[in-house]
């Protein structure tokens, strides 16, 4: 029996629970700020930031007190050690924080700073509390999978120069960090030339331990006032830290929570130039544009710094610094000719100020032009000062180089970049059998059905409703026949009740995270009262395994696969809708330290887990997260959250998808139609039109909306989003080469047009229209209502051609084209061959023995390229060399189109090629044909590998001349080419 304070406790929880579904449900649909920390309200950025407004108010006279000890340093094998001196009050011993600067093979650098009395545990913590003493240092163990190697020649200059250290390094030594002692500081440099710049600003903060020194009570006077709240903030007289506010040191309250602060202050910040670059991208997750805004207030500017901070922010707003579901603290800073970028490394809270400085010439100083720095200060609430820097100098360069230490994106199966279906709820396993059936009947194709939380017995996972989810078997059966899959719900909480084998294990095993004085933490989410695995621990991850097993997760099948929500956590009783930072993880790490890297270990698990469901059962796993940190990308696809039906929505769904592109997690896409409220007619097909050009492509909508799948909208709405649709399946060849590519080189699926185009300063900052992998196909999303026409931006001289009817559009600038309901505006940039599958079919699987189409769009001189990468979309057998890779080359000089293979040959390469060997080339189209060919009727057509007789042969050709505007074109008619051997079709034959 619970004792009354239990049960109070249970009562205040289930009327936090009833009040978050409240808010839930609400009409009003708009962002719960009051739940969320401005950077006033969060102690530590609040007091780095005063610290900065501090440093800029006396700028003559500011010194950081920071020095590095020259007689510290040490240079071997790539690495640099020493000590830096933090200065504090007189008299007193200097703070000694151990520096480590390794110089990569890759040519990156990286920098660690740490501090030597909480590394050696020489600290006393408050409240008795369990937590480590250490500065948390292992989010490289979860974040970086490669890329450490170091770089041994890196060579100290042979100048000596006072106060300065200079380390060469990086292909032949073009890399440089110029290491300034007093005030430390460093420069990174290439070709000679600035382009990061550690400390310039002097706001590097490490806040030291120190002990907390209690004041004794002061005696009132006679007739003195009684103390008013807040007053007990005051600073300490014997506080070495003069004028800075210590009301938030100690401990810090919001929302009813308080937070114990066991280790005191403890923050990490640093101030990081980019002398030159207006630009800078990333650090998602935001609902903001490509290019990030400054954050210090003024006209058309934010007034809080960008938040990484990971929380459930349903119904969130636009256009705004606030934090979201993710976070990875990568930056690019970008200018004409140069790319650079910086990885924090930090799994703390963490605030990101953006400031750019611009700077007028000398009128006197002939040929200097004015240019901008951007200027950005980063402040985390805890853990070791741990930033990496790439010099480029292109954005392949820098994102490759994040790749190489975060991983790469999963290769997926070839169902995970179709179409999915989703609903907060399919109701009853006949409801979801009969969505499937009308997908049939109306010649619409998808290849995924999801469920949400209400196929669970009482929001308890691994489990089915005994009422409404009968024979879960049956219906994955059904789903199976053509070849479609099954994504079902299971999140991090675990539900506290009687009865249940999943909790009772977990606290036999003692898996769940604790809470600050050691006990499991119990808090409330769908289930109501809730425990949480703690996947930090290698226990627990074991344990979780074991619950996917098919005869554990009764009702699973081959074709289940799992979507990993509310993993941030979400915790609705807890402060700012999580966990309390003072919980703790395996290993004693508190909850703060970890928080950005929580959803991660999550997912990860999952992945994990389905990869071992059966003994001899290897498939890759399909997992969508909602929170990542850096390397989620090796283990989870992502979406953008709680979304809403508005235009607005449609819009910034853009740029935040090719913000995670950029970022090295490029597996991302939004709701289509918007999670929350009814989207209009024109607006559901607009965003269907849109989301075939998410990496990640579902459709999904809150349980209180009105059922929108594809054939509910009526004509003429139903005919023209699947008309999209199939352009997607279409275009699955393009889609899954441009996920190979993502996969093997950490190239963005979807590109932003600075990537394409890095030296068109014009359209650094456009981010309403994408390309499609390398494949030169541009799209532009119709993202406002009424509109029947959009400007696209051209950034090249390339022609660009209509996908559809090959009208042409050529020359730098905006370009009108027309986008009526039906239309979806999208262009072939010349120079490019694409390969596509034509054939209409109800799911990608049943696409697997289709023939192939070539579209070759010529470029201005007369040159193609393209190329085509194949694997059997399922298991791991491409490791081995089971894939076809192959470069198309339209050769204007010799008049012929060639396939060559760009593949290594491995163990079942041959028995990957058998198995393809009557997959065939059916018909090649060139947009842009020669004149030449006018008149002509048939080519002539080689392939290796065939008989004598059929070496050369002909094939039927067919030359078009295009109507006014539009280009020429021409068709080779079943060429009967084999799409996994070499062949050339010859045009002047």
């Amino acid at each position: 029996m619970y004792s009354s304070r239990a049960a109070s406790r249970s009562w205040t929880g289930l009327f936090l629970l009833i009040s978050a579904l409240c808010c839930l449900f609400s009409p009003s649909l708009m962002v719960k700020h009051e739940n969320f920390k401005t950077c006033d309200q969060s102690g530590f950025c609040k007091r780095n930031r005063a610290y900065a407004d501090n440093a800029a108010a006396t700028s003559t006279s500011w010194t950081s007190p920071y020095t590095l000890d020259p007689q510290s340093l040490s240079l071997k094998d790539g690495q640099l050690t020493g000590i830096i001196l933090k200065s504090i009050a007189k008299d007193a011993e200097p703070v000694r924080l151990p520096l480590t600067v390794s110089f990569l093979e890759s040519g990156s650098a990286r920098v660690t700073v740490d501090e030597e009395k909480r590394q050696k545990g020489d600290i006393v913590l408050r409240h008795d509390s369990k937590a480590r003493k250490e500065r948390y240092n292992e989010a490289g163990n979860w974040a970086l999978v490669g890329g450490l190697e170091l770089n041994k020649g890196a060579a100290l200059s042979n100048q000596e120069e006072d106060g300065y250290t200079r380390v060469f390094y990086g292909k032949e030594g073009k890399q440089e960090a110029v290491i300034r002692h007093h005030p430390f500081g460093i420069e990174f440099k290439r070709n000679g030339e600035t382009h990061v710049k550690f400390n310039d600003r002097g706001l590097l903060n490490m806040e030291h331990w120190r002990p907390k020194v209690e004041k004794p009570a002061e005696e009132k006077k006679e007739g003195e006032e009684e103390n008013k709240e807040g007053e007990a903030e005051k600073k300490e007289e014997n506080s070495e830290e003069k004028g800075e506010d210590e009301g938030t040191w100690w401990e810090e309250s919001f929302g009813g929570n308080t937070d114990s602060k066991p280790r005191g202050p403890e923050a990490v910040a640093l101030d990081i130039s980019f002398p030159g670059y207006e630009h800078v991208f990333g650090i998602p997750e935001h609902a903001t544009g490509l290019s990030l805004k400054e954050t210090r207030g003024g006209d058309g500017k934010y007034s809080d710094p960008y938040r990484l901070y990971n929380s459930d922010v349903f119904e969130y707003e636009l256009n705004s610094p606030m934090t979201l579901y993710g976070a990875i603290p990568f930056m690019q800073a970008h200018r004409k000719g140069s790319t650079v970028g910086v990885f924090w490394m930090n799994a703390a809270e963490t605030w990101v100020d953006v400031v750019k400085a611009k700077s007028s010439p000398n009128p006197l100083s002939l040929g200097i032009k004015s240019h901008t720095d951007t200027q950005t200060h980063w402040i985390s609430e805890s853990g070791l000062l741990d930033v990496f820097v790439f010099l480029g100098p292109t954005p392949q360069d820098v994102i490759q180089s994040y790749g190489e230490l975060t991983g790469f994106t999963a290769m997926p199966q070839s169902f995970a970049i179709a179409y999915h279906q989703c609903r907060w709820n399919y109701v009853s396993d006949e409801d979801v059998m009969d969505v499937d059936r009308k997908f049939d009947k109306h010649n619409i194709p998808y290849d995924v059905i999801w469920l949400d939380i209400e196929y669970t017995q009482e929001k308890k996972y691994f489990t089915w409703d005994p009422l409404t989810f009968v024979n879960p078997i049956k219906m994955q059966k059904q789903l199976d026949k053509r070849e479609r899959k099954l994504v079902a719900i299971i999140d991090p909480h675990i539900k506290n009740t009687d009865n249940y084998n999943v909790i009772d294990d977990m606290k036999s095993k003692s898996l769940a995270v604790k809470n600050k004085d050691g006990n499991d933490y119990e808090g409330w989410c769908w289930p109501g009262s809730s425990y949480w695995v703690d996947c930090f621990n290698p226990a627990a991850s074991a344990w979780w395994k074991t619950l996917f097993k098919y005869d554990k997760f009764k009702g699973s099948a081959p074709n289940t696969f799992i979507w990993n929500d509310m993993n941030e956590p979400s915790v609705f009783n807890g402060p700012e809708t999580t966990m309390p930072k003072d919980n703790l993880h395996h290993g004693n790490w508190e909850h703060r330290d970890v928080h950005n890297l929580n959803g991660m270990t999550f997912h990860n698990a999952t992945y994990n887990a389905i990869l071992e469901r059966k003994k001899g059962e290897v498939r890759r796993p399909f997992v969508l997260t909602r929170s990542f940190y850096s390397g989620s990308q090796r283990s989870a696809a992502m979406w953008t959250g709680d979304n809403l039906a508005e235009w607005s929505h449609l819009e910034a769904s853009i740029p935040m998808v090719l913000n995670q592109g950029i970022s090295g997690f490029p597996f991302a896409g939004a709701d289509v139609g918007g999670f929350f409220g009814n989207p209009s007619k024109e607006l559901l097909t607009r965003w269907y039109q849109a989301g075939i050009y998410y990496p990640f492509f579902r459709g999904h909508a809150h349980i209180d909306t009105r059922r929108r799948e594809p054939y509910l909208a009526g004509s003429p709405y139903t005919e023209i989003i699947t008309q999209a649709l199939r352009l997607r399946y279409q275009l699955l060849p393009v889609w899954y080469t441009a996920f190979h590519e993502a996969h093997t080189t950490g190239a963005p699926i979807i590109r932003p047009n600075y990537y394409v185009h890095p030296d068109d300063e014009r359209g650094f900052s456009v981010d309403d229209q994408l390309y499609i992998g390398s494949t030169g196909l541009l799209a532009k999303p119709v993202t406002k209502e009424g509109t029947d026409s959009v400007s696209i931006y051209i950034a090249d001289d390339q022609p660009y051609f209509d996908y559809f009817d090959y009208t042409i559009y050529q020359g730098a600038g905006h370009h009108t084209v027309p986008a009526p309901l039906e239309k979806i505006p999208l262009l072939m940039q010349g120079g490019h061959i694409i390969p596509r599958r034509d054939r209409p079919r109800r799911s990608s699987g049943l696409m697997k023995f289709d023939p192939f189409t070539l579209v070759v769009v010529l470029g201005k001189d007369g040159n193609a390229e393209g190329s085509l990468y194949l694997d059997d979309g399922e298991t791991f057998d491409y490791q081995s060399g089971a894939y076809i890779h192959r470069r198309f080359s339209f050769d204007k000089a010799t008049n012929s189109l060639t396939s060559i293979n760009i593949g290594t040959k491995g163990p079942k390469t041959d028995a990957y090629l058998k198995l393809m060997k009557n997959v065939r080339v059916e018909k090649v189209i060139v947009v842009g044909a020669l004149e030449i060919w006018k008149g002509k009727t048939e080519v002539t057509v080689s392939e290796e590998g065939s008989k004598e007789s059929a070496r050369r042969r002909k094939a039927a050709f067919e030359y078009h001349e295009g109507e006014k505007g539009k280009a020429n074109w021409a068709v080779v008619r079943d060429p009967k080419v084999g799409v996994g051997r070499g062949w050339k079709v010859d045009f002047s034959g």
